[in-house]
């Protein structure tokens, strides 16, 4: 049952039993139509976005894939992770109608009943690859985040036929599935602009060993300038491949230290970003970059983030390549699933989770 609208959730215990609980997440507490933001959600003051900082006529690159192999294609993909660590491609081979498809299925899934999406929550899902939550991590977090997701992590065809929501399943694997030919081609860019002319199968497992993806939704917000989508944050993939909607809100820290630049959606453009483990493999010639998310007083949101990774048990480090070419390398070998583990005991703190990598 819904609390009463006079003093909406005071009481931390009411809104963890709402929202997380009962399975309603931030979407429930959006249609409640409440007037005030609950104080849980409220961020400190240096946490939310200050529009002053917002550099407008700066954008991130935007690269067209479709002669993907053109030199001059291979040097702005590594000019871009180089140097702002994000950058939009078109014309890349992921047909359009495959990234319409997950966005509706991803609105399918999260119109669900709350029960029904709750089945999936960490109490109640039959597996951890499949996970419906709210915020980051709620228990470690001072201030909650205007968000909820479901979180996918891909081992077989068949386990995804058998444990992911039937709402939105054939469209994730199609959008993964499609997006397996843009990844690869991206990573051998990135590799062969370190020097590093094939891909082997170490080299695969290290860089795409598995995906995950999220289905991100970022609810109406009754007091949007007091809380975050997202806090600030570099992610701890290889890469990640962003499709946002038409809506906007995504944020990227800039060169210049203190300013953000909004990444403005593009029709059949996916964002693409370089992760933790592809800094510390590229030796920190690639670099993952914070960005953030605004949450939205006027419009619903989502967002279809795939995070490719090195595989859980896999030794991340600067690749041997690049230590045997002489240079001195910054991080040391850390277990991929140790550097994941301690990005997610913590609240989204910016970029402090590669600190657990440096020499």
């Amino acid at each position: 049952m819904a609390p009463t609208l006079a003093e909406p959730f005071a009481d931390s215990s009411a809104l963890t039993e709402f929202v997380i609980n009962q399975g309603n997440g931030v979407k429930g507490l959006s249609e409640l139509g409440l007037r005030a933001l609950p104080k849980q959600y409220i961020q400190p003051l240096e946490e939310r976005m200050c529009m002053t900082n917002i550099v407008p006529q700066d954008s991130i690159p935007i690269i067209d894939m479709s002669n993907w192999e053109d030199p001059q294609v291979a040097k702005s993909i590594c000019d871009a992770a180089s140097k702002w660590g994000f950058f939009q491609i078109v014309n890349h081979d992921v047909p359009v109608q495959v990234l319409e498809n997950v966005k509706e299925a991803t609105y399918r899934f999260f119109g669900l009943p709350a029960e029904e999406k709750n089945k999936y929550s960490k109490e109640h899902s039959f597996s951890n690859n499949v996970r419906f939550g709210t915020s980051f991590t709620p228990q470690a977090e001072k201030a909650l985040e205007w968000k909820d997701y479901l979180s996918l992590f891909y081992v077989s065809e068949e386990e995804a036929f058998a444990l992911w929501p039937p709402a939105c399943r054939d469209q994730v694997l199609d959008y993964m599935t499609k997006s397996e030919v843009v990844i690869k081609q991206l990573l051998q860019v990135l590799m062969k602009g370190l020097n590093v002319t094939e891909i082997d199968q170490t080299n695969e497992s290290l860089l795409m060993g598995s995906m995950r993806t999220n289905l991100n939704y970022y609810p109406i917000c009754p007091n949007p300038e007091l809380t975050v989508g997202v806090g600030r944050h570099s992610d701890v993939s290889t890469l990640t491949i962003l499709l946002q909607d038409e809506i906007g809100g995504l944020f990227v820290r800039g060169n210049q230290g203190d300013d953000w630049i909004h990444v403005p959606p593009i029709k059949g453009s996916l964002v693409i970003n370089v992760g933790d483990a592809l800094q510390i493999l590229s030796n920190g010639r690639y670099r993952s970059v914070e960005h953030r998310v605004v949450a939205n007083g006027s419009k619903n949101r989502i967002s279809v983030p795939i995070f490719v990774n090195p595989k859980p048990g896999d030794m991340i480090g600067p690749l041997p390549e690049l230590v045997a070419s002489g240079e001195n390398p910054i991080y040391k070998q850390v277990l991929y699933s140790d550097y994941v583990k301690h990005f997610f005991r913590k609240a989204h703190d910016g970029k402090k989770t590669v600190e657990f990598a440096e020499l």
